[in-house]
C-alpha cells in the first residue's frame, strides 16, 4: 500500500480493534504489500487489511474456522472478537491470533511436507465451492494479453508467458487423476513456525486441482517427503506456478516489495526450466 492509503488501513484497524474492546495503542507493520498485516499492541492482536473485496475475506475466514474445526495446522481468529470481518473506510478487517514467532532456524522440508499433508487430509473433508487451477491460470493469460495493464512486459517475454501459461494448462486441464481442495498458495511465507509447529496462513487463493500444484509452491526438497507425489505432473506444476507469480509482477498494480526485479530474474528460470524439460523430453 501506498503511504496515505497506508495511514488509513493503519487507522482503519486499530479503531475497529477498540471498538472492541481491545487496546490498541499501537501498530506494528509486520507486511505491507497487496494486503497489510499488522501487529497490534498491546492487545496483541494480528489484523490483516485490505481494500474492501469481493467476499474474498469473508471465505477466508470461514475456511480458516472449519479448518481450524478439523484440527488442520491453520492459525486460529482472534478469539476475543466475533470471527467475521469488519469494514471501516474502505477497507475489509480480519483479526487473527498473533503467534510469536519461533527463535529462526532452517524448518525441516519433512516437518513441511508433514503439515501440508495433514492440511490437505482436512480439506478433502470440507465441501466449498472454489475455482480450479486453471480459473486461476485463465487470470493470468488475460493479464498477459492486456498489454494496458502489463505495460513494460516486453514482446518476446509476453510470448513465452503466454505459450507457458496455454500449454501448461492444457496439459493439466486433461491429465485427470486425483483433485481436490487446495491452499492455493503454501509457500514459505505463508506458514507460520510457531510453538505448535508450523501453521499456515493466507487462503484467498484457494482453489482446487492435484496436490503436486501446492506442493510446487513449497521447497523442492519438501517433496521427497510427501507421499504419492507424481513427479512429472510436479514438474509441471512448478514451471507453472512460476509463470503465473511472474505475470502477477508485470501487473502495473502489483505492490510487491521489488516485484519487478523478481520478475525479470523468474523470466529467466522459466527459460531455463523448459530448456531443462525439452531436453528431458
Amino acid at each position: 500500500m501506498q503511504a496515505s492509503e497506508l495511514r488509513r488501513a493503519v487507522a482503519a484497524a486499530m479503531s475497529i480493534a477498540s471498538s472492541l474492546g481491545l487496546a490498541a495503542d499501537d501498530a506494528i507493520v509486520l507486511n505491507n504489500s497487496n494486503k497489510l498485516t499488522l501487529r497490534l499492541l498491546p492487545c496483541d492482536v494480528l489484523a490483516r487489511v485490505a481494500p474492501v473485496a469481493h467476499q474474498v475475506a469473508q471465505f477466508e475466514v470461514e475456511l480458516a474456522q472449519r479448518l481450524a474445526d478439523s484440527g488442520c495446522p491453520v492459525a486460529a481468529l482472534e478469539p476475543r472478537v466475533e470471527p467475521r470481518v469488519y469494514e471501516r473506510d474502505g477497507f475489509d478487517v480480519t483479526l487473527w491470533t498473533y503467534y510469536e514467532p519461533v527463535t529462526p532456524g532452517e524448518v525441516s522440508p519433512a516437518d513441511y511436507a508433514n503439515a501440508l499433508e495433514r492440511l490437505h487430509v482436512g480439506m478433502r473433508k470440507l465441501d466449498v465451492p472454489t475455482p480450479h487451477v486453471t480459473d486461476r491460470v485463465e487470470q493470468a493469460q488475460r493479464l498477459v494479453a492486456n498489454h494496458d495493464h502489463t505495460p513494460a512486459l516486453a514482446d518476446q517475454d509476453r510470448e513465452l508467458l503466454g505459450d507457458t501459461l496455454r500449454d501448461l494448462r492444457r496439459v493439466i486441464g486433461e491429465r485427470g487423476g486425483a483433485e481436490q481442495l487446495l491452499h492455493g498458495e503454501p509457500h514459505p511465507g505463508n506458514v507460520l513456525t510457531t510453538k505448535d509447529g508450523l501453521l499456515f496462513i493466507d487462503f484467498e487463493t484457494c482453489c482446487r486441482g492435484p496436490v503436486e500444484f501446492d506442493l510446487a509452491h513449497a521447497p523442492e526438497e519438501v517433496s521427497a517427503h510427501y507421499p504419492g507425489v507424481n513427479q512429472d505432473l510436479l514438474r509441471e506444476c512448478r514451471i507453472l506456478m512460476l509463470a503465473m507469480v511472474t505475470t502477477w509482477r508485470w501487473d502495473r498494480g502489483d505492490q510487491l516489495p521489488n516485484g519487478r526485479r523478481l520478475g525479470v530474474e523468474w523470466l529467466s528460470q522459466i527459460r531455463a526450466a523448459l530448456d531443462r524439460k525439452d531436453t528431458l523430453g
